[in-house]
């Protein structure tokens, strides 16, 4: 029984591999990237920050209408805070076409230093491949797909290669790079796998609000399980995108409070940056103030009356649900923001890990393949005789993970076939 229970996890692991090794690799490597989208970001605006700011500064109204000047027919979104007084203003605005820009503007002379489409910055396409592959909808649910997958290769990894009769730390804790090519290879994908699976567990599971169907879910869950909070993340680019395009067409509502008036007010909270203000429309008809990092417990968002600038809500992180809160620190972990360069290399490492897995994983089994023949264990009608707490996980997966469920039954079937068609 126990050789039938490790010939089906094994061939499962062949097939979690077999689907989910290319997206992991692409997602290793775009996570990788995203890690450092701060100091990318940065280095992209060198060239607007740090300017020659001798006079009085331009208003805050008056920099918005320089950028909504230089591309006639576009609509504000939001107002960013400069992080330091000699940097560049950004101004968010959508254009007729729908293309949401970031114009930036020099906070004295008013000149346009340059303009930049919201979907062209580098983390931004980063993002896109990583969360749909450039394919919508359709890619975000290969991409839960891959990941309910790259769960299971984790799972059913780890069980096939714990070293049960390991002497010493060798092939365990580090691979033997003196006993062949055969050796290494395995070594490197067992190593990899010590090294990175707890990690890799962590990443995954985190990612899963973003998704699809599984955040979907969540989503019930989250709202009949707390007061209706707007969440922080969504399952979906296109859903962010309109929900910006919305807020970009409302129609604006003179107040007299200034815009420089309302940053005077937040300037001495040392919100994290970016910090960005929302003017007052016909949908909201306050002035708002989100601290938007990525370290999501430093989120707050503040709403000023917008006659008199009295506080109406001050919502911090430890305002939220619990739940919030929980997928708040994942998030921030996720992306490498919770705990500073520390959490940017360890998400690195993990992705480097994860590549190193998948590439010795697709040599190991170029090299052991036999001739004409994909080298999986054979099916067999017995192999569906598994154990009862293999089966139990098997379907607490397959519930906890729908687009694995749906995946497996039809794994399930088409083996089956296959081995009684072979028996």
């Amino acid at each position: 029984m126990a050789s039938i229970t490790y010939r089906a996890l094994w061939r499962w692991h062949f097939h979690a591999g077999l689907f989910c090794i290319p997206f992991v690799i692409v997602l290793a490597l775009t996570g990788s990237i995203y890690l450092f989208k701060p100091q990318i970001d940065a280095f992209a605006d060198r060239n607007v920050d740090s300017l020659q700011v001798t006079g009085r500064r331009a208003s805050g109204e008056a920099q918005i209408s320089a950028a909504l000047a230089s591309l006639p027919g576009s609509k504000l979104f939001v107002y960013e805070i400069p992080r330091e007084p000699d940097d560049a203003v950004r101004v968010h605005v959508y254009s007729p076409d729908g293309t949401g820009r970031v114009v930036y503007v020099h906070p004295e002379s008013l000149a346009i230093l340059k303009t930049v489409a919201h979907t062209h910055r580098l983390t931004e396409i980063v993002r896109t491949i990583h969360s749909e592959l450039f394919a919508g909808r359709t890619g975000t649910i290969f991409i839960e797909l891959a990941a309910s997958w790259a769960i299971v290769m984790l799972i059913t990894g780890v069980f096939l290669w714990w070293p049960r009769e390991s002497r010493g730390a060798a092939g365990v804790l580090y691979p033997r790079l003196r006993q062949g090519r055969r050796v290494f290879w395995r070594d490197l994908h067992a190593v990899s796998g010590m090294w990175v699976s707890a990690f890799a567990m962590f990443l995954l599971i985190t990612a899963l609000p973003w998704t699809t169907v599984w955040g979907a879910g969540l989503k019930e869950v989250r709202e009949f399980a707390s007061a209706p909070v707007k969440q922080d993340w969504s399952q979906s680019r296109a859903d962010e995108h309109a929900e910006h395009q919305r807020a970009a067409s409302a129609v604006a509502i003179a107040t007299p409070l200034t815009l420089d008036l309302i940053v005077a007010r937040v300037a001495p909270l040392n919100l994290e940056p970016p910090v960005r203000v929302y003017l007052p429309d016909e949908r909201m008809p306050f002035w708002r103030v989100r601290a938007e990092t990525q370290n999501r417990p430093l989120v707050r968002e503040l709403e000023f009356d917008a006659n008199t600038g009295v506080v109406l809500n001050d919502k911090g992180f430890d305002g939220k649900p619990m739940l919030d809160r929980v997928i708040g620190v994942g998030i921030a972990a996720h992306e490498g923001q919770l705990f500073g360069i520390g959490n940017q290399l360890l998400g690195l490492a993990t992705a480097l890990g994860l590549i190193a897995m998948c590439v010795s994983a697709v040599v190991m089994w170029w090299r052991r393949r036999p001739k004409g023949a994909l080298g999986v264990p054979a099916a067999r009608v017995e192999g569906f005789t598994i154990r009862l707490p293999l089966a139990v996980l098997i379907v607490c997966l397959a519930i906890l993970l729908p687009v694995l469920g749906a995946s497996l039954l039809v794994l399930l079937g088409t083996t089956r076939l296959a081995a009684r068609a072979g028996a």
